[in-house]
């Protein structure tokens, strides 16, 4: 099939270089001339593990080029994906800015009777309002149809997400425009699920919203553990047994981040809201997480007191492994605190410290080993997973050091491990182990 995807962002990009690498001819637009011009290169813009190489390899072949030329993407194609951002206005719904443009960009560029697929996180009825603004402005000789597919790719980990998903949802409103969609997935070989086009809609924002709740869930549970002296693990290891709960989204720590939890958690809620309905559960899930990506330091701030010109390691800026994406991270918010109590923080993380460069600029000292962070560090924060992390052995804390206290987010350290180390290890949900005296560096 030609393929065209308007929007080179995560989604988009993603989507295009994968359907190209299964055999489609696949044509992506973007408004955004550098991005284009460095995707033309067979450089990506965002890191995502084996993405590079996918798109260099398609590129060479043939199934993939870029454009933000309008009429080359649009006219004789087969299927146009609208894969742009809809990012949250300040009451937290949904921004349809971008979509309803290329909606009338497509509208007025087409050629021929088109199938539009909406990857795009919208709320529940957008995709009637965008038939009606193609449906108006397009030649009255073609027609259109409109089709709901929301996309469920992990950052980190969206390449193998595309190949081996769990289900891919497709909502139209006609049986044979959905088969014809269905053909477009059929070489990744994932179960289909048709449905109508507002339950599509409303499956994205529910399957996002239940998520973030396990993860709220199990962060208070933590802090429950904390206060009776039970430990997260075993306890999340025991209810994860479960089938009916399942083990995935069980690991307590600093909350949740990125791109899609927190924007659409609060979307659902203005959703609701529209129609009257007042989500209590979904605004105790936000507020949860908002208070979690929070107390780590205020543990700290409890347990040293005063920050001004100590050295503080951070381990860790975007908010999950494996993507250089920093938006919504609970290290933003850590590292904002420490600035604003006047310590030196050095950062420390394997893709991401450009972005994070955006943000803090020069008031933060950017590290591109986790042994430049830590040396000579008065405390230390561990807030993103990565490998590169996680395998510092806890030796290293002790000997490089000048006071040997870790706060680890993400917990990945054992506490029979931790106890064997002259150190002081704090975690989320389990106890805390103090070798050392704080007032040794609050003074």
């Amino acid at each position: 099939m030609k393929i065209t995807v308007a929007g080179t962002g995560y989604v988009g990009l993603v989507t295009g270089i994968c359907l190209a690498e299964v055999g489609h001819d696949v044509i992506c637009i973007d408004i955004d001339h550098a991005k284009i011009n460095t995707l033309k290169s067979g450089k990506s813009p965002i890191y995502e593990p084996g993405l590079e190489e996918l798109l260099q390899k398609n590129l060479t072949i043939g199934k993939l080029t870029f454009t933000t030329d309008p009429k080359q993407a649009y006219l004789n194609t087969n299927i146009i994906i609208v894969a742009v951002g809809t990012p949250e206005n300040n009451d937290g719904s949904a921004n349809l800015t971008y979509i309803e443009n290329v909606c009338r960009k497509i509208a007025v560029n087409i050629d021929q009777d088109i199938i539009i697929i909406t990857k795009s996180t919208v709320p529940v009825g957008t995709n009637d309002r965008l038939y009606e603004i193609i449906n108006n402005t397009k030649p009255d000789c073609l027609k259109i149809n409109v089709v709901s597919n929301p996309e469920f790719l992990r950052e980190g980990s969206a390449i193998k997400d595309m190949f081996h998903g769990d289900r891919i949802v497709i909502g139209a409103s006609d049986p044979n425009v959905a088969r014809i969609v269905e053909e477009m997935y059929r070489p990744f070989n994932i179960p289909v699920l048709h449905t109508d086009i507002k339950s599509a809609e409303m499956i994205k924002y529910a399957s996002n919203a239940f998520l973030a709740t396990k993860i709220s869930f199990i962060n208070e549970i933590a802090s429950i553990c904390e206060k009776v002296g039970a430990n997260i693990e075993d306890v999340a290891n025991g209810i994860g047994k479960d089938k009916r709960i399942g083990d995935k989204f069980l690991q307590a720590g600093i909350g949740y981040g990125g791109s899609c939890f927190p924007k659409d958690t609060k979307a659902l809620v203005q959703i609701a809201g529209n129609v009257k309905h007042k989500f209590e559960l979904l605004e105790s899930v936000i507020r949860v997480n908002n208070q979690q990506q929070t107390k780590l330091f205020a543990k700290a701030k409890s347990d040293i007191g005063n920050f001004t010109g100590k050295k503080v390691a951070i381990l860790g800026a975007s908010f999950k492994p494996n993507t250089d994406d920093i938006r919504e991270s609970a290290s933003l918010i850590m590292i904002d605190e420490l600035v604003k109590n006047d310590a030196d923080v050095h950062v420390y993380d394997p893709i991401a410290l450009e972005n994070l460069s955006k943000v803090f600029g020069d008031k933060i000292t950017y590290c591109l080993t986790y042994q430049d962070a830590l040396k000579a560090a008065n405390i230390a924060f561990l807030l993103t997973e990565w490998e590169q992390i996680k395998m510092i052995p806890l030796s290293v804390y002790v000997d490089l050091m000048e006071e040997a206290i870790l706060y680890d987010g993400r917990n990945c350290y054992s506490i029979n491990a931790a106890e064997k180390f002259p150190l002081n290890y704090i975690s989320i949900g389990r106890k805390s182990i103090y070798h050392l005296k704080l007032l040794d560096i609050s003074d």
